[in-house]
């Protein structure tokens, strides 16, 4: 049974496959193989489902059709989530209320595992989420993104008047600067330093980002107490030029948030790709990938990341070697071939 005679159904993450998981995940890959697919129904018959993690968990799950096989793609450490924790407690309230599923679950940890038994394979991003859906699920396979669009890349490790860091993300991520919100204060009194921050201009605050509508501009204000701060909205084709041209770039993630602590390296692999310089928080995911490279730019206390910081800002050496290092083993490790076969075993393992 080859892939491409299969009727596949895939359940998308944005209606118009434009979230960056739609570019970089499953149909990048179908496009790269010349499989064909189409949105998935529940009320219809597939030879194979693809469920995203936006999919309705609650129909998914029940999903018994012919002999349909279900591909689970599960990339974010929810399971990792302690049952005590309030937006965990509510998230099944809040996706019925958004509309995201069609049954009202209580137990958002029970749906997920519902999945997770349902599915013939799960995907995930690491290997600590992978023992965690092993209890539900025995073909679990580890893919991260595709990164190949960023294709910016930095030549000149010099620095200018200003120092310019960079970070890249989700508005919902950047109260995590509170993490060294006294550092840059710090650092601001002996450089002179520019922050710029790639994100969304606009964000949602509530039911899965439906609701609450706020600028990014006033969550920035609050968050720092300096002026030399520029927000760009986030665009694949321009982000890449943007931060390339900045100097450092960070990575700052809250140690006691355990969806955040446990995500894939994804991020730091682009920025590497793009040949930057990057400090980061030591996630489990950060110190392998550190490991991996050769460099040694995570930072657990405040103390590290004014040294961390200190020592890159002030060395153009240092900065382009950890830049060129960090693209070195980003390029081998994340390279469009690694993935693609990665994809080609996931797939063999469900219809073989």
């Amino acid at each position: 049974m080859r892939l491409r005679d299969l009727r596949i159904g895939y359940v998308p993450y944005s209606e118009k496959l434009d979230h960056p998981a739609d570019r970089r995940r499953f149909p990048y890959y179908a496009g790269k193989r010349n499989i064909k697919f189409e949105f998935a129904d529940p009320s219809e018959t597939y030879d194979l489902v693809y469920v995203s993690q936006s999919g309705d968990l609650t129909v998914w799950s029940e999903y018994q059709k012919g002999n349909a096989k279900v591909i689970y793609d599960f990339i974010d450490s929810y399971l990792a989530i302690p049952r005590s924790n309030l937006k965990g407690i509510f998230r099944g309230l809040a996706k019925y209320v958004s509309g995201q599923h069609r049954y009202l679950r209580w137990d958002h940890w029970k749906a997920l595992e519902a999945m997770c038994q349902r599915a013939d394979a799960v995907v995930c991003s690491t290997s600590e989420q992978r023992q965690d859906i092993l209890k539900f699920c025995q073909n679990v396979q580890i893919i991260i993104d595709i990164k190949s669009m960023y294709d910016q890349v930095k030549t000149d490790y010099s620095t200018g008047e200003y120092i310019n860091l960079v970070w890249e993300g989700v508005p919902s991520t950047l109260p995590a600067f509170q993490e060294i919100r006294e550092v840059l204060s710090y650092l601001k009194t002996k450089h002179k330093i520019a922050l710029h921050l790639v994100t969304a201009l606009q964000y949602g605050q509530f039911a899965m980002g439906k609701f609450g509508k706020r600028n990014t501009a006033d969550l920035v204000r609050d968050l720092f107490d300096f002026d030399e701060i520029y927000l760009y909205q986030w665009h694949e084709q321009l982000c890449s030029h943007i931060m390339s041209a900045c100097d450092l770039a960070v990575i700052p993630i809250f140690p006691d948030d355990p969806l955040y602590w446990g995500k894939p390296e994804d991020k730091l692999l682009i920025l590497w790709r793009m040949g930057l310089p990057t400090i980061v928080s030591p996630t489990p995911a950060h110190l392998r990938a550190m490991e991996g490279a050769g460099l040694s730019m995570a930072c657990g206390t405040q103390q590290e990341w004014i040294e961390t910081l200190e020592h890159y800002m002030g060395d153009e050496s240092a900065r382009e070697e950890a830049g060129k290092k960090g693209r070195a083993f980003s390029l081998e490790y994340n390279s469009d071939e690694k993935i693609l076969k990665q994809w080609d075993d996931l797939f063999s393992s469900v219809i073989s």
